[in-house]
């Protein structure tokens, strides 16, 4: 159950959003115990579960409940849009790898942004490359940031107080800076860039004063998580004294992670999910992992429907770690791309890339995302599990 603080929150949420008691009621109970697992964060005015769903009391909380909880719709609920591909640091298991082409200008960036929330989106991750290299990116989050929550996915690289300062008030509130170790020489070995660590240190420090929900974003390998490593570099964040630790395992995204060797089994995800219950209960800190959030036991994995990726080249795919393509925003309208990449998506149990990677290797010819009709072709052949629980509470047969 949750504590005292949780239950006020959530309280708060309930008296902010009357209209969600109109849910029905086994989505409610869902709800209630999904929201139990996590303890309610209080940041600068803000009630935080996790930084994957709005603060509780925000506008954009509030498109939730009554774009995507209380009706069934159809459009996209999450997003990450690529500022830009440009990175100081050479990370081996970046999805982004092998990606090239035209970078969107900011005026097709702002263009994507505004269809993607009228076609439903009320969260949207800002992603690369290093985002903070796109030099409108306070411009741009301003005019993302109405009714709709923004979250930062950085490495710290060319953070100063001053550009946290202007994009707090520019209206970003989440952030996730990127720390894979707790030691030094292994976390910039790991990215290939001497002073990653140091930066991303500094980065959470200039956040947090900044008045940011501030999460360290790690990925963990399979080696990692059989050695109990995940442990260790969780007590390690909580000692940072940041809010929350946001964990994903490697995914199969490029070639270099196209071998079953290094992708993880539903087992090795279930350690994971039992941790993240774990400390959640004790409180030191929120352990957000994407596969407790995605599994079969919570909202599943919705790429291509409920989430949409849109590469910094305006390459239009169903997840940052799915390398297809159903279009480019330059070329043809985004709700057109959506709705032809919708039609071939299916919610599921557990994550597409974990169990369908073979399928794009098999098509691989040197570059990434695979075009269209690959793309296409991979997504009728590939395998779906049944939907997660959410989905079947919500839209019963």
């Amino acid at each position: 159950m949750p504590t005292l603080v949780d239950q006020f929150g959530i309280l708060k949420s309930l008296a902010a959003n009357p209209q969600i008691l109109r849910a029905r009621p086994a989505l409610l109970w869902f709800l209630m115990q999904y929201m139990g697992k996590f303890k309610t964060t209080a940041v600068d005015g803000n009630y935080v579960i996790h930084s994957h769903l709005p603060p509780l009391n925000s506008p954009a909380y509030r498109r939730f409940i009554n774009e995507h909880l209380l009706p069934e719709t159809s459009g996209p609920s999450h997003a990450q849009v690529g500022l830009t591909n440009l990175c100081p640091q050479r990370c081996g298991y970046c999805y982004n790898r092998k990606r090239s082409g035209t970078a969107m200008s900011t005026e097709t960036i702002e263009r994507v942004i505004a269809d993607l929330k009228r076609l439903g989106v009320f969260w949207l991750g800002f992603t690369g490359g290093e985002p903070l290299l796109n030099r409108d990116i306070v411009r741009i989050t301003e005019r993302a940031s109405a009714d709709c929550t923004v979250k930062l996915f950085t490495t710290g690289c060319t953070l100063t107080p001053e550009l946290a300062a202007d994009l707090r008030r520019a209206g970003m509130f989440y952030v996730s800076v990127s720390l894979d170790h707790w030691e030094e020489e292994k976390h910039d070995r790991s990215r290939n860039y001497e002073g990653a660590y140091r930066t991303a240190l500094s980065a959470l420090d200039i956040f947090r004063n900044a008045g940011m929900h501030v999460s360290v974003s790690a990925v963990l390998s399979r080696e990692m998580i059989r050695n109990n490593e995940t442990e260790r570099l969780v007590d390690f964040l909580a000692g940072l004294g940041v809010h929350e630790a946001w964990l994903s395992e490697v995914k199969p995204s490029t070639p270099d992670g196209w071998n079953e060797e290094y992708v993880i089994t539903d087992e090795d995800r279930l350690t994971l999910v039992r941790l993240q219950d774990r400390y959640n209960r004790d409180g030191r800190i929120t352990v957000n992992y994407l596969g407790h959030f995605e599994g079969r036991e919570h909202f599943g994995c919705t790429c291509g429907d409920k989430m949409v990726y849109v590469d910094a080249f305006g390459e239009v795919g169903p997840c940052v770690f799915v390398p297809l393509s159903h279009g480019n925003v330059m070329q043809e309208p985004l709700p057109t791309i959506y709705e032809r990449m919708r039609r071939l998506a299916r919610a599921s149990d557990g994550c597409f890339i974990n169990r369908n990677y073979g399928l794009i290797r098999a098509r691989f010819q040197g570059t990434l995302p695979l075009p269209g009709p690959a793309s296409a072709e991979i997504a009728e052949k590939a395998a779906f599990g049944p939907p997660a629980r959410f989905f079947k509470l919500h839209n019963p047969a």
